[in-house]
C-alpha cells in the first residue's frame, strides 16, 4: 500500500551545505540566530545541527525584495 503525504517532505541540510549556500561566518550566523533574525537549528543529537532548507531559502528570499542593506555609518 502507497502511502500519500498531504505536505512536502521537509528538507534539511548541515553546516556545510548551508555555508555553501549563506556566505556568513559561523559566529555570524549563530549571533543572527540568537538575535532571533536567522532560522534557529535543530539540534538532531548533541553533536549534529541541521537547518531546514525552505526557511533558510524563504529567509534569503526575504534580504532579496528587502532591497539593500543599510551601511555603517551611511546615515541609515
Amino acid at each position: 500500500m502507497q502511502t500519500k503525504f498531504t505536505h512536502k517532505p521537509t528538507v534539511l541540510i548541515d553546516k556545510k551545505r548551508l555555508l555553501e549556500i549563506i556566505p556568513f561566518s559561523e559566529r555570524t550566523i549563530f549571533n543572527l540566530e540568537q538575535q532571533g533574525a536567522f532560522p534557529r537549528r535543530i539540534a538532531l543529537s548533541s553533536r549534529k545541527v541541521v537547518w531546514d532548507l525552505a526557511e533558510i531559502l524563504e529567509w534569503l528570499d526575504a534580504r532579496k525584495k528587502g532591497g539593500p542593506a543599510p551601511r555603517p555609518g551611511m546615515g541609515a
